[in-house]
């Protein structure tokens, strides 16, 4: 069965860029414009992976993922902050919020899906590495 990866992004264009190049690789995707729509969705369907942009709006990226490493029923996703906003310090707060990862926007379309893969072979044994 394909792993199933939820991709959290606002900008329409980073989202469908991140879907087709993960369902050429044959993952289930699902995808929410914000916070909401995310946890709604994740209310209904298990993931094995969500990619979360850190600047969203109401609620943001890391806001979300704190909340999910705090709810029982999601504390063992693993989720991947995806920024274009890469200051220093951003991955370090991205590890703090319970990111297992950190990708920079834009993202490189020929490393995305090995990045990703690796992300979902070894999600406790990349926990707070930038791939």
């Amino acid at each position: 069965m394909a792993a199933r990866i939820l991709i959290v992004d606002d900008n329409p264009t980073n989202l469908k860029l991140a879907c087709d190049l993960l369902e050429i690789e044959g993952y289930q995707i699902e995808k929410a414009n914000d916070a909401e729509e995310a946890l709604s969705i994740i209310g209904k369907t298990q993931f094995d992976l969500v990619l979360m942009d850190i600047e969203l709006p109401g609620m943001d990226g890391l806001a979300l993922t704190r909340l999910l490493k705090e709810t029982p029923a999601t504390q063992q996703i693993p989720v991947v902050a995806l920024t274009a906003f890469a200051m220093k310090g951003d991955d370090q707060k991205a590890f703090q919020a319970g990111c297992a990862g950190y990708i920079t926007k834009p993202i490189d379309t020929r490393k995305f899906p090995q990045q990703i893969a690796e992300y979902l072979t070894k999600p406790l044994a990349n926990e707070g590495k930038a791939l």
